[in-house]
């Protein structure tokens, strides 16, 4: 079963509490994003790593967990009728599974187990699109990965 999918923490007090976290880790900035909805779709923030302060995106994708939910219910193993694989209930559970990762992170930084730079690197920002929104290194990094299957199919 997926983490967190009884949550009824709302969206908002989780935003709240990852925003705190984020400034805790020393964040000079922290961004929310909103869709077309009008309902928070991501947090972009700025930390100090290694090579001075850089900007990320923190992935919550909402649309994915409503999946995951849904097929669980639909293969009985989610309780709690329709309500338990809604949008609003989806994004409780993303955001929730979105602060839990975040804050292992953090840990493992704080731990000296590993560097910022190594948590978030695939999250960090490193170009803008034609409408100048952020492009992380790991959105760059798929996309070339796809071009190359495109053409031809094998990786150069």
């Amino acid at each position: 079963m997926i983490a967190n999918y009884t949550t009824k923490v709302p969206v908002q007090t989780t935003v709240a509490q990852v925003s705190a976290m984020l400034a805790d880790a020393g964040a000079g900035q922290v961004m929310h994003h909103y869709g077309n909805d009008r309902k928070i779709a991501g947090v972009s923030f700025s930390l100090p790593g290694t090579h001075g302060v850089r900007a990320y995106t923190l992935p919550v994708n909402v649309a994915g967990v409503q999946r995951v939910l849904s097929a669980e219910r639909t293969a009985g193993r989610l309780p709690g009728g329709a309500k338990a694989a809604s949008e609003e209930q989806a994004a409780r559970v993303a955001w929730r599974i979105a602060r839990e990762w975040l804050l292992v992170q953090l840990a493992l930084v704080q731990a000296q187990m590993v560097t910022l730079d190594q948590v978030m690197l695939p999250y960090l920002h490193v170009d803008t699109d034609s409408s100048g929104a952020a492009v992380t290194l790991y959105e760059r990094y798929a996309e070339r990965e796809n071009l190359a299957l495109t053409v031809g199919g094998e990786t150069t």
